[in-house]
């Protein structure tokens, strides 16, 4: 398959397959005699792989070590595990600093009245050295 059907099938942008496919996270593609990528059903299943990795949040070099346990068949579970585990921590950390920065910025506008006049917190506090 083409590039363009790889990219209908897999969920992805033919700019991300081809950046996937620069950064290492997939094989260089075959290509015909005019250039064009061409694609089988492995790639497209690495491709699918890439693209849930990514939707969960994993970035591109754990999306690399998870392909790597995800080829070796000799791999213990725990291995992946511990690394599902590491993520969901960092997720709970970013989680817990947005809602840091929610509860700061909605402080901000219950100060704010909103209205015609120029004064505004909003700003005041943007404005303030930390």
């Amino acid at each position: 398959m083409n590039i363009g059907q790889a990219a209908a099938q897999s969920g992805l942008s033919r700019k991300m397959i081809r950046y996937y496919e620069n950064y290492g996270l997939l094989p260089a593609a075959l290509r015909s005699d005019n250039g064009y990528r061409h694609y089988n059903d492995n790639d497209l299943r690495r491709l699918r792989f890439i693209h849930r990795a990514r939707e969960l949040g994993f970035s591109l070099e754990e999306v690399a070590r998870l392909l790597a346990l995800w080829q070796d068949k000799d791999r213990a579970s725990a291995e992946v595990k511990k690394l599902a585990q590491a993520h969901i921590g960092e997720l709970e950390r970013r989680i817990a600093e947005l809602q840091q920065l929610k509860s700061s910025l909605q402080e901000l506008t219950r100060c704010c009245h909103g209205d015609e006049r120029p004064d505004c917190p909003i700003l005041d506090a943007l404005a303030e050295t930390p």
